[in-house]
């Protein structure tokens, strides 16, 4: 008997008909979605607890309402678009791309103080959890940093079209962070503000990064760092960290520069030692990598070679060189970075910049510790060998040393201790200023053109 195609076909069920070939062809349209399911969690590690706040600076007073000049356009960001299965949206300002810098020098010290108010809390909160794990476990490296990119959208079907744009309104949509900046910004970077802040060259970096998960712990991203070896086109094993925590992410769309800020407090762990069935495990992927230029992210594995037994997995490659410049307060980091994502097959190619703000980190952990000492609360004694040295002098002083830092904090009420940390000063000389001033003097941290234009 021959084949007869379904909308061809007689059906004796009266109220159940044969499909027509219209009715088909809508069925397909509604059931065809060529978006990607991307989940960015599977990549990046989150404290239980962890606090994420978007906001903007430099709207009108309410702090709500977008002045007309402020719109959601098209952001160029390839390997976003690929992962969302649509282009991403930007707040951008048309009179800051006219070069209208003069009603920003008028409005640019407000907007500073906002970040302050709307952050300090958050931060607070979340230096009380690092505190928590950091008497636990003496190993805890905890980091406060600062980057620079663009806060970006997506979704834009979940809001009213003819709505009015407000900071309500963009709550309803997903975003990200893209921290990939211009040639032209990374010059002014190098060339302009290193030398204005005081910053000295420290090192180069060239490391390729291997993300491994782990079977045993699915929460765990492996992250081993390696050095690559030419003359026999692979690569050496140096070092096995775990992936940092996020504990606190604050995303600043700044409506009055090019470019967005991102604060980010987050925490690292020691690996425990690793068994030798492990490093067998782990040795055996890097090993079986192969130095190719021509691939994103700079390496390949032949076929079957990127697991290893049914435990280990390779999820992504990271190939990045890393220009580091410090002074006592902070330390610089210019990135060039080559990634490659195996289970997305998406790699990108960015430059980026992240400013570590380390004295405020130093003072923020000392502040806390200082304050349980004064409550009479008791410190693991290994945190005090190994990570923070806290001495009470005859003046009831207490000296503390973290790191290659060193301060005085005097013996004040614990609630003194817990006002503003950040400060902005309203004397700005120079119009992409920032000061970030803890309250006890002895922390400038000074960041300079971090938004000027590109």
């Amino acid at each position: 008997m021959a084949y007869i195609p379904p909308h061809k076909r007689h059906s004796r069920d009266v109220e159940n008909p044969s499909p027509t070939p219209e009715s088909l062809s809508s069925q397909f349209n509604r059931k065809l979605n060529l978006k990607r399911k991307f989940n960015a969690r599977l990549t990046i590690a989150n404290a239980e607890g962890a606090i994420f706040k978007w906001f903007a600076i430099g709207s009108s007073d309410d702090g709500n309402q977008f002045p007309p000049c402020v719109h959601l356009e098209p952001f160029s960001a390839p390997s976003i678009e690929l992962k969302w299965g649509e282009k991403p949206l930007a707040l951008l300002n048309s009179s800051v791309s006219q070069g209208n810098r003069e009603e920003e020098e008028e409005t640019v010290a407000g907007p500073w103080e906002s970040i302050v108010v709307n952050l300090l809390p958050e931060l607070l909160l979340s230096v009380e959890h690092i505190k928590n794990e950091l008497y636990q476990d003496d190993g805890v490296k905890p980091k406060l940093v600062a980057r620079v990119g663009k806060v970006l959208f997506h979704g834009i079907s979940k809001i009213d079209r003819n709505e009015l744009l407000t900071e309500r309104t963009l709550r309803k949509l997903k975003g990200l962070f893209y921290t990939s900046v211009s040639d032209t910004y990374m010059e002014t970077i190098t060339e302009r503000v290193i030398p204005l802040i005081g910053l000295e060259f420290q090192v180069e970096k060239d490391i390729y990064t291997v993300k491994v998960s782990d079977k045993e712990c699915p929460s765990v991203t492996l992250s081993c760092k390696c050095i690559a070896l030419p003359h026999l086109n692979n690569l050496k094993l140096y070092k096995v960290e775990i992936d940092q925590v996020r504990h606190m992410v604050g995303d600043i769309s700044c409506l009055k520069q090019n470019v967005d800020m991102r604060l980010m407090l987050c925490s690292k762990k020691n690996l425990q030692k690793l068994t030798d069935d492990e490093m067998e495990g782990i040795v055996g992927l890097i090993n079986s990598a192969v130095l190719d230029q021509d691939m994103m992210g700079g390496l390949r594995w032949p076929l079957g070679k990127a697991t290893s037994g049914d435990r280990f997995r390779v999820l992504e490659v990271w190939h990045t060189v890393s220009k580091y410049y410090v002074n006592p307060l902070l330390k610089l980091q210019l990135r060039n970075a080559n990634r490659y994502d195996l289970r997305t097959s998406i790699g990108e190619a960015s430059k980026e910049v992240t400013l570590s703000l380390k004295r405020v980190t130093f003072e923020l952990l000392a502040n806390t510790l200082v304050r349980y000492l004064l409550q009479g609360k008791p410190i693991n004694g290994n945190v005090d060998k190994k990570t923070i040295t806290i001495d009470r002098n005859k003046h009831q002083h207490f000296s503390i040393r973290s790191r290659g830092l060193s301060g005085i904090l005097s013996q004040e009420p614990p609630a003194s201790l817990t006002r503003t940390i950040f400060n902005s000063t309203k004397s700005m000389k120079c119009l992409d200023t920032i000061m970030i001033l803890s309250e006890l003097k002895c922390s400038q941290i000074i960041v300079l053109d971090y938004f000027r234009k590109s």
